[in-house]
């Protein structure tokens, strides 16, 4: 059996001058519960609340469907921050406004930047499987500090302040721990992947890997909240150009490193955001830490193989 990894949490979180991490928490937890009920009622049929319309809009151009939830919890999450909190100096991010901010190749300015996903997992939510996620992070130069991992459909809301901690709350507030399996062999690990984001070379991969098991799942953010809940140990992402962004991975690779997991590149390199390109491409491994090593170096020699020349 591997020994865990050594691995030294960052830093306690550090925020903008004038903004209590009291404050923040509390404003984050009015938020997504607010996002939480806009999200159950249209996937409901129902009239959402603040305002919003009731019509669910499907919009398949770009990248992937857009539905009047996403543009509906964009708003209510954007509006929210602003409001709460109009002088912290931060940049908000999200996936709904990236193409009116962003230039590419160019990082947007400032110290600090929320990157929000409204809804992660927009087909899942459209087809109705209940697996889609809000997140929320709260990036400081290229790495993340806080993180949200919010789910409606299962009533979870997953904090994560790196260099404190993570946990659960339900909507009245009550915490759960993170709860990691104890499995470490890499013959015992189970992986969460994708449904629709499957190919080939993931494939082979996840053979080379030599595991226990997968579970599918939509959403990174359910992803990872199945290794944060023990019901799996690692996630593995493996993507060129039509890589998941930004707005997927920084929520909830936070909450992830916050409770003590990994998620870095095959090479062990961490992902970095707001670097001028948002795309998280190569081969990406979340784990609860315990092989976190012994993965991504066996990850790193099947690619080798598999696809000679891939940057992990």
């Amino acid at each position: 059996m591997a020994a865990p990894d050594r691995f030294t949490m960052p830093s306690s979180a550090v925020f903008p001058e004038g903004v209590s991490q009291t404050e923040l928490l509390e404003q984050l937890r009015r938020l997504s519960w607010g996002a939480a009920d806009i999200l159950r009622a249209y996937a409901r049929g129902e009239q959402p609340p603040h305002g919003f319309p009731k019509a669910l809009s499907v919009d398949n151009g770009g990248e992937g469907p857009v539905s009047a939830a996403d543009l509906a919890v964009n708003q209510w999450l954007l509006d929210g921050l602003m409001a709460a909190f109009p002088d912290a100096g931060w940049t908000l991010l999200s996936e709904e406004t990236a193409k009116e901010q962003l230039t590419e190749g160019e990082p947007l300015p400032g110290e600090w930047l929320w990157i929000l996903d409204p809804l992660d997992g927009t087909k899942d939510f459209l087809q109705g499987t209940g697996e889609y996620a809000v997140h929320l992070a709260l990036v400081r130069g290229k790495r993340p500090v806080l993180g949200v991992v919010l789910l409606p459909e299962a009533e979870e809301l997953w904090l994560g302040l790196i260099g404190e901690g993570a946990w659960c709350e339900n909507r009245q507030g009550e915490r759960s721990p993170v709860r990691f399996s104890q499995r470490s062999s890499l013959a015992d690990l189970i992986l969460v992947a994708s449904r629709s984001h499957r190919d080939d070379r993931l494939e082979k991969l996840i053979a080379a890997l030599g595991l226990a098991g997968s579970k599918a799942v939509g959403s990174v953010g359910c992803k990872v909240a199945t290794i944060l809940r023990g019901e799996t140990d690692l996630y593995v992402s493996l993507s060129g150009r039509s890589a998941p962004k930004d707005w997927d991975m920084a929520a909830p690779e936070a909450v992830l490193l916050a409770a003590g997991g990994r998620f870095t590149h095959a090479d062990q390199a961490d992902l970095l955001y707001n670097t001028g390109d948002v795309r998280q491409a190569g081969c990406l491994i979340a784990s609860h830490g315990k092989s976190h090593a012994v993965l991504a170096e066996r990850a790193t020699q099947a690619m080798a193989e598999i696809d000679p020349g891939f940057p992990v």
